[in-house]
């Protein structure tokens, strides 16, 4: 079985383009998205690498095995996301930061852990993916959260429901009373559809409803809203 599985990996590597290191890297196209990876697994990170390395907006400057590693190596790879191992966030968040990285940082997680995910959200991080996700899935990840938006998954949002039972209270102040009901239903993890038959409503007066949260926020997708709350209700 192992044999197989790495021939499975060798197999999808070999299709793709090897990553070039930050030091031989030539200049990227001013379009393309700088990338760095952190993660203790290396064939999990080879394996994500070249992946990413075939998109065409993409530059993968960096594969960094331990916080350490990735910290030294910030200034000359310049990264505009660093998609870091979940579990080092305790290592690398803050280090990143006091050492001058303003870029974007999207977690990966094996398991989603509501506690941690409401964490490093409110410290700034842009999203959590989880590693059984798609190549698609991640991918889109990336180009949101370098837009300026926030990527969390459906399952983070369920679990983080379940992790704070009381998230009717996790609400912005002046808000109306149906505002209030629909930021309950996608707190829930709820679809406008769903939240509409939850409330009365119809699904045009939820997406309307939802509308005017975004403007009182200053959001533009729901991810972003639900980031926001839990970063209220973490501090």
């Amino acid at each position: 079985m192992i044999l197989s599985v790495a021939s499975m990996i060798e197999s999808r590597l070999s299709s793709t383009p090897p990553l070039r290191s930050a030091v031989n890297a030539a200049e990227p196209t001013a379009d393309r998205i700088r990338l760095m990876l952190l993660h203790g697994h290396v064939l999990f990170r080879a394996s994500l690498a070249r992946l990413l390395a075939a998109e065409p907006d993409f530059e993968p400057a960096a594969e960094c095995a331990n916080p350490a590693q990735a910290l030294a190596s910030l200034a000359n790879a310049r990264p505009d996301v660093v998609l870091f191992d979940l579990s080092v966030w305790r290592d690398f968040i803050s280090a990143a930061r006091n050492a001058g990285y303003q870029g974007k940082l999207l977690a990966i997680a094996e398991e989603i852990d509501g506690a941690t995910s409401a964490r490093v959200l409110s410290l700034g991080v842009a999203g959590v993916v989880l590693g059984s996700d798609s190549p698609t899935s991640l991918v889109q990840a990336i180009r949101i959260v370098v837009s300026g938006g926030a990527w969390i998954d459906q399952s983070v949002i369920q679990l983080l429901a379940d992790r704070y039972p009381h998230h009717e209270d996790l609400h912005l102040d002046s808000l109306e009373e149906r505002e209030q009901a629909v930021l309950r239903g996608i707190l829930s993890g709820l679809t406008n559809r769903k939240i509409a038959d939850q409330i009365g409503a119809s699904e045009g007066t939820v997406k309307a409803t939802l509308q005017q949260l975004f403007n009182k926020t200053g959001v533009r997708t729901r991810s972003q809203l639900v980031k926001i709350l839990l970063a209220e209700s973490t501090t």
